[in-house]
């Protein structure tokens, strides 16, 4: 449920990232935005919150999201529309947009994680095993048989 939740906040962050970026200033159609919205969220949420995420942090995945954003709506952009220009600053103003929104959702996921580590480290340790004392009843000396 946690994650079904998660795609739905990033997949609102992308849309309206993709309104504001794409629509406001450039004439983009609601498939479009909702197309790189959908693209963003999957992408984003597989290789940066479930892998990049809990192994290098926050800045190293926020910037992870910009570069993946960015790079999406310019290469896929750049055949949906015609102007460069449109392009260039649809891509960097969703881009912008996401990354900051993604910190707060990389903020959110690492509290979730470490509270998760934390309890799988704590449920391993069993105390009743901690210390075992034992006696040797033969011992076997090396040197002494000499």
């Amino acid at each position: 449920m946690k994650h079904v939740m998660m795609l739905l906040i990033k997949f609102g962050i992308s849309t309206v990232a993709f309104a504001i970026g794409l629509d406001l200033f450039f004439d983009a159609t609601i498939v479009d935005i909702l197309s790189f919205s959908v693209f963003v969220t999957i992408v984003t949420y597989v290789f940066v919150d479930r892998e990049i995420l809990p192994r290098l942090g926050n800045t190293v995945a926020s910037m992870t999201d910009f570069l993946l954003v960015y790079l999406s709506v310019w290469i896929f952009g750049s055949y949906l529309f015609e102007g460069y220009l449109q392009v260039a600053w649809g891509s960097g103003i969703s881009a912008v947009i996401i990354t900051v929104a993604e910190v707060f959702v990389h903020r959110y996921l690492l509290g979730g994680i470490s509270e998760r580590v934390k309890r799988e480290r704590s449920m391993s340790f069993n105390r009743r095993f901690a210390y075992e004392f034992a006696e040797e009843n033969e011992i076997h000396n090396p040197k002494k048989e000499e």
